[in-house]
């Protein structure tokens, strides 16, 4: 298994300037050229891809339109380009229909989008299910625009093609599963879109290089929302049956906090293990929102009559920081060191799934540990300090309660019990549950 490539931050970094340029949307070439580039990085295993046809009833919503776009550009009266595609995909309204005409500024106005609290940033802005136009550009360049009649061109196509995502599973011992999901839908906006990807792509190249993995593993590559639907509508049996847990990546390449979105009542294993890694590993930067601040695809995953037992990690939470769906989420704002520490943040999520087991005790009554060399055989004050917390291992191990059950329970670290509950298997002491 040694071809295996670890991708670090750096390495991860630098595959995003491949997919940063690419124009995205919910369907269209930008995400199948999106999930190309991220096949070419995965070692031994492919992605399995999904067409699914435009008009497509899915659950309450139906697939679009697939969109695609050439060209667009606003010229003054004197044929100079006010405004260009070509410079940023953000330019233009997402799904925004054609245009070619020439209109006076006050009518150009009312297909203008900017950020006056931002002067100097393009806003990310969409009209998916309502047809109309309209170009995004900064606030300060909108502000500079002189009485004029404006030439807009808008050379863009709706046409009934298919909406595309994609899956990997990464067999275990077990047939259950822990599903990982991000999203493959947004333009040049780099933490908000490619981190969570990217880091997928990273866990998949780690895990694949196991052969001990206790969960399989299930990759997928959506469109945010619309693309999650899909994905449900045509899976939901399968993942009600498997699913034992799972993360939602996104805005998990940034230096700032590290955080969680919960299910609707916070409450399943997913909760669980992400709090614990938090509360152990991040606590002074550690950021726990409630389901009714949700945003991105737990929604789906966590929607009434779904309840899959999902929750969403991030470094710092979608909507909170100010370059969140501006043209300033750039390469600059996600960084290797953000998405590397992102990266650890899914290890250690990961690595507590495939520990995080119940016990049982195979002995009737307290066990005597001195037969197995694991207590002291001359009793005095403080001798048995060394066996006691391996003794109320062995006490709560009663099937009821998993790793992180025991770590609440005795007040140690999850590292603590895992390596107490190793010496338990080894002297067959207890047994999996």
């Amino acid at each position: 298994m040694s071809n295996f490539k670890e991708l670090d931050g750096e390495a991860l970094h630098q595959i995003a300037q491949e997919l940063f340029p690419i124009c995205r949307s919910i369907t269209g070439n930008g995400v199948r050229k999106t999930l190309d580039i991220i096949d070419n990085y995965i070692e031994g295993y492919s992605l399995v891809r999904h067409e699914v046809r435009s008009g497509t009833q899915v659950f309450d919503w139906t697939v679009p339109k697939e969109w695609s776009i050439e060209e667009a550009w606003i010229k003054d009266s004197k044929g100079n380009t006010v405004v260009n595609f070509k410079d940023s995909n953000l330019h233009v309204l997402g799904y925004s229909t054609q245009v070619d005409k020439i209109i006076p500024l006050n009518e150009l106005q009312k297909h203008l989008h900017s950020l006056p609290e931002q002067p100097e940033a393009i806003p990310y802005v969409t009209s998916y299910y309502e047809p109309r136009w309209g170009f995004c550009i900064t606030d300060k360049q909108r502000k500079s625009l002189t009485e004029d009649d404006y030439h807009v061109f808008i050379n863009s196509n709706h046409f009934d093609g298919s909406l595309t995502y994609a899956e990997l599973l990464i067999p275990g011992k077990s047939k259950k599963e822990i599903l990982i999901s991000s999203y493959v839908c947004h333009p040049s906006l780099a933490n908000n879109e490619l981190s969570g990807p990217l880091v997928s792509l990273a866990l998949i190249n780690w895990l694949a290089k196991s052969e001990n993995n206790f969960y399989s593993y299930r990759f997928v590559f959506t469109t945010e929302t619309i693309g999650t639907i899909t994905y449900l509508s045509r899976n939901l049996e399968h993942l009600k049956n498997n699913i034992t847990a799972g993360l939602v990546l996104t805005c998990i390449g940034d230096d700032g906090d590290y955080s969680t979105v919960q299910s609707r009542y916070g409450d399943n294993l997913s909760d669980k293990v992400v709090q614990k890694v938090l509360s152990e590993n991040y606590k002074n930067d550690a950021k726990i929102y409630s389901f009714l601040k949700r945003g991105s695809d737990e929604r789906q995953y966590c929607a009434p009559n779904i309840d899959l037992p999902i929750t969403s990690i991030m470094r710092t939470k979608y909507g909170v920081y100010p370059e969140y769906h501006t043209s300033l989420d750039d390469l600059t704002f996600m960084t290797p060191s953000g998405l590397k520490g992102g990266l650890d943040f899914a290890k250690k999520c990961v690595q507590l799934f495939e520990k995080n087991h119940k016990y049982i005790t195979t002995k009737l009554c307290e066990p005597k540990l001195s037969k197995y060399n694991l207590y002291p055989t001359l009793s005095k004050k403080g001798s048995s300090n060394i066996a006691r917390n391996l003794l109320n291992i062995l006490t709560y191990c009663d099937g009821k309660n998993d790793v992180i059950d025991l770590a609440d329970i005795l007040g140690i670290s999850t590292d603590e019990v895992i390596n107490l509950i190793k010496i338990a298997l080894e002297n067959k002491l207890i047994e999996a549950l």
